[in-house]
């Protein structure tokens, strides 16, 4: 029948651009955008509200959530939901004392981990190195991950949005910034540490 779960998240969608990439890749998967700031989740919807209009038929499998999906993503999904969990350019919280509001760190990963359906993908990429070096090293060493090659990737399309669907990525491509990519597959069971 008609799956009718959302399957894939962007959590921190921001505008919503990889979102209206998505959609007519994947037009049978369900998919959620979650934005913290208002202004930003309101023009989110209503850019979805207008793609719908000009594109009938189209862009029915996207919407946007205003919530903090840091400290609210388990009360949204279901064990085993997820196929694609989105991280773009999240913020990176420079100053050491931050390093805690990072969105990919051990106890949210363990938390992605459960929503997650075993085989799943978990997408991240920023333009700031120390980010992505600490993005990687955390999955990395997360029991429940494991970490996709780049020559796996080349025939994921979400995968190759990842550097360019964003209106974040745009801009670093705009300035000719360097991105850190990494993607990893949401494990059966626990590696051993």
């Amino acid at each position: 029948g008609q799956d009718n779960l959302v399957r894939f998240a962007d959590v921190g969608c921001g505008f919503g651009g990889l979102l209206v990439k998505l959609s007519p890749l994947y037009p049978d998967k369900l998919m959620i955008g979650m934005e913290l700031r208002d202004k930003v989740a309101a023009y989110v919807k209503e850019r979805v509200v207008c793609l719908r209009r000009e594109h009938p038929g189209q862009y029915q499998n996207i919407s946007v959530l205003r919530t903090n999906g840091m400290k609210c993503l388990p009360n949204y999904f279901r064990k085993g939901q997820l196929e694609k969990l989105f991280f773009l350019f999240p913020d990176p919280h420079f100053k050491v004392a931050n390093h805690r509001r990072r969105i990919i760190q051990p106890t949210l990963l363990t938390e992605y981990a459960h929503v997650m359906a075993p085989g799943g993908m978990l997408y991240t990429i920023t333009d700031v190195p120390e980010l992505g070096e600490w993005m990687r090293s955390k999955l990395e060493a997360h029991p429940m991950f494991d970490p996709i090659s780049d020559a796996e990737l080349v025939s994921d399309p979400a995968a190759q949005l990842l550097d360019q669907a964003s209106e974040e990525a745009q801009k670093v491509a705009r300035n000719g910034g360097k991105t850190f990519r990494a993607v990893f597959c949401r494990r059966k069971a626990p590696r051993e540490l």
